[in-house]
């Protein structure tokens, strides 16, 4: 297992998020059908999608490539009781092969940016029912000047992480209408993201102690860690929400 694979897999998330800001997200989508399908692409460990399930009563299909994922949210959704409402599918966002026109919503929590914000909201656009919502939470600046050190850091590691005006910029010129959203608060990059992961890294420095790329690789995530305590005010996730026209 790679340490990559090490550092997360089992955490609650894998990205920020919380409960309390998926329903928050789904309070923006309007006129949904009784049952609504959704497409939750990225779906990892599925926390968000057994919140989906349970508040929306719809229908989802979780994709993602990890199969250790699948396997998380399979267990999970059965111990909340709706495992009925939820199939799994390992494949990646790039190989979807889903008919056109086939949800009335798509969710992806902190996994857009693998597509790219601006090439995954144009190509899951023709899954979309016409009147279909587009929901994602994407990495953004919050500040025009962040500080220099968060600036080059994201630089190397998100490169096209983007400002709320420029990401709306981007959904207007995707085609979709009826755009609202909100960022995300800082707890939730800490209470079920960043703390089980800090907690994980001090775990595997004391299995890795003697090897040093491994040492490094975890050093870089609490770079991470740290920067956002610093520069928390600089960036953050942001969910944003969309409609497709209806004609």
């Amino acid at each position: 297992m790679s340490i990559f694979r090490e550092m997360t897999e089992g955490l609650p998330r894998q990205a920020p998020g919380s409960a309390a800001a998926t329903l928050r997200a789904l309070g923006l989508v309007r006129g949904l059908p009784t049952a609504p399908r959704i497409l939750d692409i990225g779906c990892g460990p599925g926390a968000q999608t057994i919140d989906l399930a349970r508040a929306s009563n719809g229908w989802l299909v979780a994709v993602d490539i990890r199969q250790r994922f699948l396997d998380e949210l399979t267990e999970r959704a059965s111990a909340a009781g709706v495992l009925p409402h939820v199939t799994t599918i390992n494949t990646s966002m790039f190989d979807m092969d889903f008919a056109d026109a086939s949800f009335d919503m798509i969710w992806s929590e902190g996994a857009i940016y693998i597509a790219g914000f601006y090439a995954g909201l144009t190509a899951w656009r023709r899954f979309l029912k016409p009147g279909g919502w587009i929901v994602v939470s994407e990495l953004t600046w919050l500040v025009p000047n962040p500080p220099a050190e968060a600036a080059e850091y994201w630089a190397r590691s998100y490169p096209g992480m983007g400002s709320i005006e420029h990401n709306c910029q981007l959904v207007a010129e995707a085609g979709y209408v009826s755009m609202d959203g909100f960022v995300l608060p800082v707890q939730d990059w800490w209470n079920n993201y960043y703390d089980p992961a800090e907690r994980r890294v001090e775990e595997l420095r004391e299995k890795y102690a003697d090897d040093p790329a491994a040492l490094a690789k975890l050093d870089e995530a609490s770079r991470e860690h740290d920067l956002f305590r610093a520069y928390s005010d600089s960036y953050g996730y942001v969910f944003y929400v969309m409609r497709k026209p209806t004609a």
